[in-house]
Formats: structure tokens, sequence, C-alpha cells
């Protein structure tokens, strides 16, 4: 499945773009782009995909994304309601993995950050100690007028690579070898499948939002994301019903159903096998983390 090239633009005279994003909703595409990405989620909340990587996001998350990693955020479909004062907010920053010289990284002095953005290359959520300083200096940097944000943004990175909690999402590093041609097909079947995975979708269903035939839309899936498309489905209401448990307003029984599923004992058979407890335990457990704690990670091969 292949995502959009994205062209960022840079001001003039500037190695590196910085803003801040205040929109009705996130990035509703597939897309990809040369360059990293450092983003701060200050409000906001629905499903990400990154690379082969499939969990729910909310506000306050900080994640860095390698360079030619596809990613899309999808917010919540309460945000799409008309007449919703919602909005999404974030601050955004793109940077070439060579911004500093290939040699500059290679000092012994900076490995630390050589080796944050190897990582990156996979995608990573940064939690705990060190955030709330990361998420300070990109305020600072956002607002700088004078003295020079290079050493801002080495300031920045510095600070993420002595954080402590990392959570890598993607399983699979991409290449730059992606054909424009599937990029609508596939922004179409993630939009359809977000918006209805609560009810039944046939696969006659998502083989005509795909414009191909069913039996060309289940070997097209697979041959790409190495899964079924009921697997993928299976995938997404198991992580939606994680963000309904974590939010703790209605029973298990709702979330059940509002997850898309008719069969409570087909519900606690799959969340168990995905997240290695039952939704009741899951409920009870998540009542005592923290707000700041984060939901279950699902990989998929997209």
């Amino acid at each position: 499945m292949k995502p959009q090239l994205l062209k960022v633009p840079k001001g003039l005279q500037k190695s590196f773009s910085i803003r801040r994003d205040v929109v009705l909703y996130f990035y509703n595409r597939w897309h990809y782009h040369p360059e990293l990405e450092l983003i701060h989620i200050e409000q906001g909340s629905g499903t990400q995909f990154v690379g082969d990587n499939i969990r729910n996001f909310q506000s306050g998350d900080l994640l860095l994304i390698g360079p030619n990693l596809p990613h899309y955020w999808r917010c919540d479909e309460k945000y799409f309601h008309r007449g919703s004062q919602l909005y999404a907010q974030a601050t955004v920053v793109h940077f070439s993995e060579d911004i500093f010289g290939k040699t500059f990284l290679a000092l012994p002095e900076n490995k630390a950050i050589h080796d944050l953005l190897v990582k990156a290359r996979l995608g990573m959520k940064i939690l705990g100690e060190g955030t709330d300083k990361v998420k300070t200096l990109l305020r600072e940097l956002l607002n700088q007028t004078n003295g020079n944000p290079i050493i801002s943004l080495m300031q920045i990175l510095e600070t993420l690579a002595h954080c402590e909690e990392i959570n890598l999402l993607s399983n699979t590093q991409y290449q730059n070898e992606y054909d424009q041609y599937d990029t609508d097909r596939i922004n179409h079947i993630y939009q359809y499948s977000i918006s209805n995975f609560q009810k039944k979708i046939s696969i006659e269903e998502i083989a005509e939002v795909a414009n191909i035939s069913p039996h060309s839309f289940c070997r097209y899936f697979k041959s790409r994301s190495r899964k079924t498309y009921s697997q993928f489905l299976l995938e997404l209401r198991i992580g939606h019903a994680c963000k309904l448990l974590s939010e703790n307003r209605i029973s298990v029984a709702q979330v059940c159903f509002e997850s898309g599923f008719n069969n409570f004992a087909n519900f606690n058979k799959y969340f168990k096998l995905h997240t290695g407890k039952s939704p009741m335990q899951y409920q009870k457990e998540f009542r005592k983390i923290p707000i700041s704690g984060h939901l279950p990670t699902f990989n998929t091969a997209l």
C-alpha cells in the first residue's frame, strides 16, 4: 500500500521548519517525506498509523518519525461532526537527517543523538522523564526570534536522546520506493474502515471502496499488509475497545458492541489474545495508571 510523498516547505534561509497547527482534525492522509518529523500532539485524540503500527493517540503524545516512514493520523469521529467545537493542535518540526553534516554526528560526543536518529527510522513514542523539558524547548523554539535555532534544535535532540522510556513503533523500516498510483486507494480503504469498523464490513463492500474485485482485493491487501483485512479490522476494533475501557464511561458489555463486536464471548477471546488481559482486567488496571499512561500497541504491516 503506497503512501503519498509530501513536500515539506521551509522558510527562506532556514534549514528546517517548525510550525503550530490548529485545525479541525489532523493529517487525514497516508503520507511520507524525506525529513524526520518531531510532533507534540497538544490537543486531539484518535488512531495513528506509523509504518506497520496501529495505536491510539491522545493529547500530550510526543513522537519522532523517521525519514520516508509512512504515517497517518485520523482524529476520532467526533471531530468530524457538523457543529463540533473540537479542534486539534500540534507543534511539528521537520528536519533532514544530515542537517548537522555527516561528520558532526559521527563525533563520539554526539553518539546519543546519532543513535536516536537511527532508531527514529522505525518511529518512536517518547514517554516519561524528560518529555516535559522537550515540550518546553519546542515552545521556546517556535517563538524564538533571536539566537541560533540550530543550537536550539540540537538541545531538543540531546534531551530526547536521554529520555529513558522510548517505544519503537514500526517493525519495518521503509525505503523510498513508493508508487503514487496506490495513494488514493489506500486512503479510501483507511478512511472507510476507520469510519465504519463498528459495523460489519464485507469484503465485497470494501472491495467496492477500493474499486477492485473482491478476489483481487484480498490478494492486494494481504500482499502488502501480510495479514487479512479481517485481521486488520480486528486490530482497529480492539484498539477502540482499549480507548473506551480507559475512559471508563460505559460498561464492558457496552464497550463490546460499541467496538463492532456482536458476540461478547468473541470480544473477550480476541481482546485477551491481543492484550493478554480480559476487558474487565484491563479496565480495572487502567484505573491505576496515571493519565499520562499509554494504550497498547497493535502492529500491522501496511
